[in-house]
């Protein structure tokens, strides 16, 4: 093999990875927004009990933790708990819950550990790193989406004329336009006043579900007719994918909050 072939299989290594990249829930950017944002809505005091219980690690180092562990067999148990297929109609209380987890079941069990003074700390560590990649996961619009085509993935469209999916697009493609690092991004949010911010922290889990149903059915409905996707696409959705971000966070936030109080 000659070092001149080697060379030209450079881009297509890198494509791959970016590929994989892109396969990521909300991608790496997103989940760091979602982090961030957390940490921006937790007081000095929760901040640092949640570093000094993370080792000095930040919740933003640890967001993607849960979508790096996918690779290793040991963790197969937990790649369901990423999303909730149910008819965009349904409520999640009518239905039957998976038998092997999904995201709402998923979040309830990490606050669950976190909160029993029975579980170790190694056990509570990991937890904490799911729930809080978790929390951005169902703020993820086609993470409420439909079985039959597994939430927008089996849905192929084109991105700046490139072949891609749909759910794709909603995890990574759309953020990834905004040419936005995650503390940007994190600081370019919507403005909200104290009322909708406390209303936001009051909202059951059933009400993200809802939130995420009602954004996928227009997502599935442009769909139908739009198919090459670019900068309308990116201009029209942008904004959506941006309060979702920041919901995300500001109710990991109040989790965390309760959680880490003393």
């Amino acid at each position: 093999m000659t070092i001149k072939f080697i060379i030209s299989l450079i881009p297509l290594i890198i494509s791959s990875i970016n590929f994989q990249y892109n396969e990521n829930e909300w991608g790496l950017t997103g989940h760091r927004v979602v982090a961030q944002v957390a940490e921006n809505y937790l007081t000095q005091t929760i901040k640092d009990s949640i570093r000094l219980f993370l080792n000095g690690k930040s919740l933003v180092s640890i967001s993607n933790y849960a979508d790096d562990i996918k690779s290793d067999k040991r963790f197969d148990k937990y790649k369901p708990w990423h999303y909730l297929n149910i008819k965009l109609n349904n409520d999640y209380q009518d239905i039957m819950p998976n038998k092997k987890g999904d995201v709402v079941q998923a979040i309830n069990y990490c606050i669950n550990i976190l909160k029993d003074n029975n579980q170790s700390k190694k056990e509570k560590i990991f937890y904490l790193k799911l729930l809080v990649h978790f929390v951005g996961d169902i703020h993820q619009p086609l993470h409420a989406g439909r079985a039959q085509d597994r939430g927008g993935n089996n849905i192929k469209v084109k991105w700046f004329g490139k072949g891609t999916n749909l759910h794709r697009v909603w995890d990574s493609q759309i953020i990834n336009s905004h040419q936005m690092s995650y503390t940007e991004l994190s600081k370019d949010l919507n403005v909200l006043s104290l009322s909708e911010i406390n209303k936001i922290k009051r909202d059951s889990i059933n009400t993200w579900i809802k939130e995420s149903q009602q954004i996928a059915k227009l997502i599935y409905q442009d769909a139908e007719t739009e198919t090459n996707l670019g900068f309308s696409y990116s201009y029209k959705h942008l904004n959506i994918v941006r309060l979702r971000l920041l919901k995300g966070g500001i109710r990991l936030a109040s989790i965390l909050d309760d959680i880490f109080k003393k």
